[in-house]
């Protein structure tokens, strides 16, 4: 008698915008990306990651002129539409969402799922909150990529994901405690007060997803120094990493930040994009923020 053969479903890996990025690497990692929304001063924007609707470099320059901005989780008819269309070509889905602690994006993916659970009986949709923001979901997302490509099920990538996600480090500082005040991050006092001392917090996201305020330092290059010490104390074999930086349009200093990085401590590569309006809109122009895996965020 021949043996039973075991057939596994294709699967697709599927994000939403905040995750920032490149269009190269949303195509290199076959990602279906659900967008989120922007509105500037009453005009609404599709986050798209190619920023076809709106570009990054206007976004920050409408930033800096104080416009009004808000952004907004994708609805449960657009998370619909994308997962729907991939369980129409027989896949199953990987979906790695934007921190719950941040966002209902990743609370909108499960509904969808359940939804469309009853639809689809045979397919698999896993929705795994990542916990994380900006290039910190990217990174999550690039290592899960990796697991799916060595040809492991669905669940065993799910379940990489969920074991590797409070690895993913994420610390950045902002140039502008204004933009923090406005998001309710930070008091007005505070804001005042630190903008006349020239001090710039370092915050990171903690293991429930927030975005937590650690420490200060006073000027920009004592708070980009504060990034890489934490990358330096808790990276593991930081040379062997691909790391993340994202940035609010100060692409030459981050440059030269890399720069400093592989100098003083090393990587195997360094993948540089915007911060985009989903949490720009929340830090302002000259956010940098360095992502790596480490012992712990």
């Amino acid at each position: 008698m021949k043996g039973i053969v075991n057939y596994m479903r294709d699967f697709v890996l599927a994000t939403d915008s905040s995750c920032d990025l490149p269009q190269e690497l949303v195509e290199k990692f076959e990602l279906t990306v659900v967008p989120l929304t922007v509105t500037i001063d009453g005009k609404t924007y599709t986050n798209y990651l190619d920023g076809r609707e709106i570009g990054f470099k206007e976004f920050y320059d409408c930033s800096r002129a104080k416009a009004d901005i808000k952004t907004s989780c994708p609805s449960l008819d657009a998370f619909h539409k994308a997962f729907e269309e991939v369980l129409e070509s027989g896949r199953d889905i990987l979906y790695i969402g934007f921190s719950s602690a941040l966002s209902a994006t990743t609370q909108n993916a499960r509904l969808t799922a359940d939804e469309l659970g009853e639809k689809y009986p045979d397919a698999k949709i896993i929705v795994v909150d990542s916990l994380a923001a900006s290039m910190g979901q990217g990174l999550l997302i690039k290592y899960v990529f990796d697991e799916k490509q060595k040809g492991k099920s669905i669940e065993e990538v799910a379940q990489y994901a969920e074991d590797t996600k409070l690895h993913i480090c994420h610390w950045f500082t902002v140039q502008d405690l204004m933009h923090l005040k406005r998001g309710g991050r930070i008091s007005a006092t505070t804001a005042i007060a630190g903008t006349a001392l020239n001090v710039k917090p370092v915050m990171h996201t903690d293991d429930e997803g927030r975005l937590i305020n650690v420490g200060k330092a006073r000027g920009r290059k004592a708070s980009l120094d504060a990034l890489m010490e934490h990358m330096r104390q808790t990276a593991t074999d930081p040379k062997e990493q691909t790391i993340y930086i994202s940035h609010g349009d100060c692409e030459d200093e981050v440059k030269e930040f890399a720069k400093r990085i592989k100098k003083e401590i090393g990587f195997k590569e360094v993948v540089i994009n915007y911060v985009g309006p989903v949490i720009g809109g929340h830090t302002g122009p000259g956010v940098v923020a360095l992502f790596f895996y480490g012992t712990q965020r």
